[in-house]
Formats: structure tokens, C-alpha cells, sequence
């Protein structure tokens, strides 16, 4: 199809491009080739807010180090990606269920059935924030493709009145979202292939940067060895295997050292890898960790060898 100019409709993400009104009448493989044309797009569009990313990363991690959490707030496709990312954490990082949580307009049943007048309730999610006790430690991630969704926009406003570290993210400019906010992400990924439906590249831009910006907040505090999950849990085979290899790899030792040393520590992996290097026993491990609050590298250095 020739690009011709879009025709304006509010945001960018609800623009209608005249040039594919005719998408239905594709051959599958061409249409397949036009959606994955538009999808190759967004890794440049995070790419150009890393630097706003990154200063979010750091505000958070500081809050959570200050024990507090991180919430994600928003409606339909947004809020659904929060309660993932949400959910994700612990078995991925060994948090406890609490320290990350996703709060979606219309409750947990909205994450399987829709409830979108929820989203124009700004007071449900003033009711959600004040379910959780919201204070000043927390940070709050309003997400929202439009930037002007008032669930989203009005759990941003509600975090910076409480002192609370509030953050937006949206997939517009000038969004009304980052202007409540303390620190803000506009990932502009333009019109959709099927106009208005935020749940293909504007969502997918936002699992991208709520990947980031987790991974990279667990990784912050220490949350991992290098580029492995050690403080991952491991709540079935798969994952016990998996646990076998983290330990292996940073360990280097043999089978039967890596199966003892997880016995020992109950499956933990970070225990068993300072157990192993510094040839302690797993009790020995767990309070040396404890006292430099779970950082694998920092326990490592004050251990005995």
C-alpha cells in the first residue's frame, strides 16, 4: 500500500489511515507482512525515551530499597499489562506478592472480562490506591496508550498528593497523564493497523518498557547474579532445573556440589552459589545475605575464604 498522509482522529494512537481501509481485502500473508512492518517500529520508539526510563528505574529503585512498592495503575489493555508485569515478579525475582502490584480500572475480574466503563471512574482508582494504604515510599506508574485516561490520570494525581513517587506512561505527546506526573514516558508509536486498537503497538511498547523497567529495577537491587535469576523460585521441575543450572554456571561446580548445596538451602539459588564460593554452610549463607540486604556481590566480598 502507498503511504498517504493519516487523517487526524484526537491522539495519534487513534489516528485512521486512509491507506489501509483496504486491510480486510489482503491477501493473509500481506496483511501479516503490514502488521509486522508496524511492530519493527517500536523498539526505535522506546529507544529514543531510555534516558526518561532510566531516571524512572532509579526513583523507583530508591523507593523500593526505602521499603517501598511498586504500583501500576491503568484501564483495559494497560492495566491488564501491569497486573502481568505485577505477577511476573515474584516467581522471576523472588519477591515477596506485595512489592510489585497492578491495579486495573474495574478490579481483577476486568483482567479476563472487560469492564471499560470503568476506566472514566477517576475515583475507583482513588478508592484502589487507598485500599492498598498508600504512602509516601510507594511510586505509582500510571499507564495509559492515550495518556488521557481518567482511572490513570487520576491514580497519578492521587500518588503525587500523597508524596508518593508518581510516574506516567503513555503512547502520546503532551499527554495529560506525564502532566500529572513526577517523571514521565511518552513512547509515540503512531497510528495503529486497526485504528484505535491500543492493544497492538501501543501495547506492545508497554510491555516492552514495564519489562525494563522491572528487570532493571531487580537488577538494581540485586535481585540478580550478573545476568542470572537467582533469586528466582523454584516451584516446579522445570524451574528446579533451572535453579541446577544458575547454580552451576556461577559456581563451576559439579552435580553433585550444586545438589547438595540447593538441598542445603532449601532450593534457594543465591544461597546455595555463596555457599558454594565461599564454602559456607547454608545457615551461614542466609545471614550473610540478610546483612547485605540480599546483594549476592557485596555478601561474596565480606565473606570467609
Amino acid at each position: 500500500m502507498d503511504q498517504d498522509p493519516a487523517r487526524p482522529a484526537g491522539p495519534p494512537t487513534e489516528t485512521i489511515r486512509p491507506d489501509w481501509a483496504g486491510i480486510d481485502e489482503l491477501p493473509t500473508a500481506d496483511l501479516l507482512a503490514l502488521i509486522n512492518a508496524e511492530d519493527r517500529t517500536i523498539p526505535a520508539a522506546v529507544a529514543g525515551q531510555l534516558t526518561e526510563i532510566a531516571a524512572v528505574v532509579d526513583a523507583v529503585a530508591a523507593r523500593l530499597a526505602d521499603g517501598g512498592r511498586l504500583i501500576y495503575a491503568g484501564a483495559g489493555t494497560a492495566g491488564r499489562l501491569g497486573v502481568l508485569d505485577a505477577a511476573e515478579c515474584p516467581p522471576t525475582f523472588g519477591t515477596e506478592p506485595g512489592l510489585v502490584v497492578g491495579l486495573i480500572a474495574g478490579g481483577p475480574t476486568a483482567v479476563a472480562a472487560a469492564a471499560e466503563g470503568a476506566e472514566d471512574r477517576p475515583e475507583l482508582a482513588k478508592a484502589d490506591l487507598a485500599a492498598l494504604g498508600l504512602t509516601p515510599a510507594d511510586a505509582v506508574v500510571g499507564v495509559s496508550a492515550s495518556g488521557r485516561t481518567p482511572y490513570a490520570v487520576a491514580a497519578v494525581r492521587t500518588a503525587r498528593k500523597a508524596g508518593a513517587l508518581a510516574v506516567g506512561l503513555a503512547c502520546n505527546r503532551g499527554s495529560a497523564l506525564v502532566a500529572e506526573a513526577d517523571l514521565g514516558i511518552e513512547v509515540v508509536v503512531g497510528p495503529e493497523v486497526l485504528a484505535g486498537s491500543t492493544r497492538l503497538k501501543a501495547g506492545t511498547a508497554q510491555k516492552l518498557v514495564l519489562n525494563m523497567l522491572s528487570t532493571a529495577v531487580m537488577i538494581r537491587l540485586g535481585r540478580t547474579y550478573g545476568n542470572l535469576m537467582v533469586d528466582m523460585r523454584a516451584t516446579n521441575a522445570k524451574l528446579r532445573e533451572r535453579a541446577q543450572r544458575i547454580v552451576a554456571e556461577a559456581t563451576g561446580a559439579d552435580d553433585a556440589t550444586v545438589r547438595r548445596a540447593l538441598t542445603a538451602t532449601d532450593g534457594r539459588a543465591k544461597d546455595a552459589i555463596l555457599a558454594v564460593l565461599a564454602d559456607v554452610d547454608a545457615p551461614t549463607a542466609a545471614r550473610l545475605l540478610a546483612a547485605h540486604g540480599g546483594r549476592l556481590r557485596d555478601a561474596l566480598r565480606e565473606a570467609p575464604h
